[in-house]
């Protein structure tokens, strides 16, 4: 792949990335040299059995973390040359996160934390496309409402909704639907997909849920910290299998 191809067809990608935690003979390499690329304007499920570097893998990619070595890149920007100041404003600016604690505001409403990116970079909602997401996520009776006035699955479905409404160039998403009811989960995972293929979103997602899964283009399969094995393509069923195998 050449250089042109790989700046305007790889929204992320990490580089011989190593996380390891603690030292000496209690060292976990919870990353043991991942190299991995995530097409722009296409949608990869990341899945591996507990303990297997799934989520370490998104939070270093997203900035969230930083790698023990190697690199990871948000376009072609090298996250590890990125003071605070500017990684910070990368993420607001180009990352949108979906994470399973919610990590809403407790005094904003509903709407104020669905618009909270907005409102920190000073930018203006798309009113349209605010009340499609809304809608999509059945928040519309709801928006008035403080987290603490909201179940769990309805504060999941703010933070998904938060993540959305900025467009940002690549949406990461650690177990999205973890917190919802199975239609309200469907519901998202449709509209995650329509983002794609409609708008040109790119998402990277963590889930351990093989019908979440089949909404992607693509599964990577993480085992001890590396990468074992992709499925494009992928449905509910093969993905199950595939997960049969890491039990056995």
């Amino acid at each position: 792949m050449t250089e042109t191809a790989t700046a305007t067809q790889v929204a992320a990608r990490a580089v011989d990335a190593v996380k390891t935690y603690g030292e000496g003979d209690a060292a976990v390499h919870a990353l043991a040299g991942v190299t991995v690329e995530f097409p722009a304007h296409e949608f990869t499920a990341i899945m591996g059995p507990s303990g297997s570097g799934k989520s370490t893998l998104m939070q270093c990619v997203a900035g969230l973390d930083r790698l023990s070595s190697g690199e990871t890149y948000i376009g072609e920007t090298p996250l590890s040359t990125l003071d605070k100041t500017a990684l910070t404003l990368l993420r607001r600016d180009q990352l949108g996160f979906i994470f399973q604690q919610y990590n809403l505001i407790p005094t904003l409403t509903a709407e104020e934390n669905i618009l909270l990116p907005l409102t920190l970079a000073g930018e203006e909602p798309d009113r349209s496309w605010f009340d499609e997401i809304v809608s999509t996520v059945n928040l519309t009776d709801r928006l008035g409402n403080l987290p603490s006035q909201l179940s769990g699955g309805q504060q999941q479905r703010v933070a998904v909704a938060r993540a959305l409404v900025p467009r940002p160039a690549i949406v990461f998403a650690d177990e999205p639907t973890g917190a919802l009811d199975s239609r309200t989960g469907i519901e998202m995972l449709s509209f995650m997909r329509r983002a794609v293929d409609d708008t040109g979103q790119t998402i990277v997602m963590v889930t351990h849920d093989p019908h979440a899964a089949s909404y992607a283009n693509n599964v990577l399969f993480l085992a001890d910290g590396q990468i074992i094995d992709s499925m494009p393509n992928p449905t509910a069923e093969r993905v199950l299998d595939r997960m049969k195998q890491f039990e056995a």
